[in-house]
């Protein structure tokens, strides 16, 4: 049985399509979750109020991966480009679950701004993939290393007794040096100088304002 290719309108409505999941629903993750087997303590309040403002973080990190994936894949010229950005964004919806998990178990939510990060997000993921492939993966390696840096500080952050988050944690990290890695041996292109320093000033906006709302 041979596949059809997708049009454009076809790809558009699974963009959106997966938008919806993203921002309202729970996408299923493909791996088994990291803190599965690690034992849950009870936080005191301000400890559970602290963990549970850090994983929003994460999840809002998750759900702007998402976009950005999907809005730079949506324009890639280079087909290995495109299949490169869609396996990663299949792992981030992995740690998307993951992260909406803890947060149910910390009596938690998800960030009420989710459908504007996804929508900025995947605006800034359309612009830079027009720029072209190099500078498309040049991104991805950037986003990958600044979110390295916030989880390294989350990380740091959390309550000691909090292991299910840690745990978590952990593999993202690993993944998300994964993915800056084979963004690099791929082509990735060095972002210009002032790029980067935007790119951590609105991640710094962001989680200043998630970790409350």
């Amino acid at each position: 049985m041979t596949s059809r290719s997708l049009s454009p309108f076809d790809r558009l409505l699974s963009d959106v399509q997966r938008a919806l999941e993203t921002v309202h629903g729970a996408p299923p993750a493909q791996r088994a979750n990291p803190a599965a087997d690690v034992p849950d303590v009870v936080l005191d309040e301000p400890e559970r109020r602290h963990a549970a403002g850090l994983m929003r973080i994460n999840h809002v990190g998750e759900v702007c991966a998402q976009a950005l994936y999907m809005g730079q894949a949506a324009v890639a010229r280079d087909p290995g480009t495109r299949e490169h950005l869609l396996d990663a964004a299949q792992e981030e919806t992995d740690h998307l679950a993951w992260c909406a998990d803890r947060l149910v178990e910390l009596d938690s939510r998800p960030s009420l701004l989710n459908p504007v990060w996804y929508a900025g997000s995947y605006a800034i993921g359309v612009l830079a993939g027009l720029r072209g492939d190099g500078w498309n993966l040049g991104f991805v390696v950037e986003t990958e290393r600044q979110v390295e840096a916030h989880i390294d500080h989350h990380l740091d952050t959390l309550p000691a007794a909090d292991a299910r988050s840690r745990a978590i944690l952990q593999v993202m990290k690993a993944d998300e040096a994964r993915h800056a890695d084979h963004a690099e041996s791929a082509g990735a292109r060095r972002l210009p100088a002032p790029v980067p320093g935007v790119m951590a000033a609105a991640s710094n906006l962001m989680k200043a304002v998630a970790y409350r709302v």
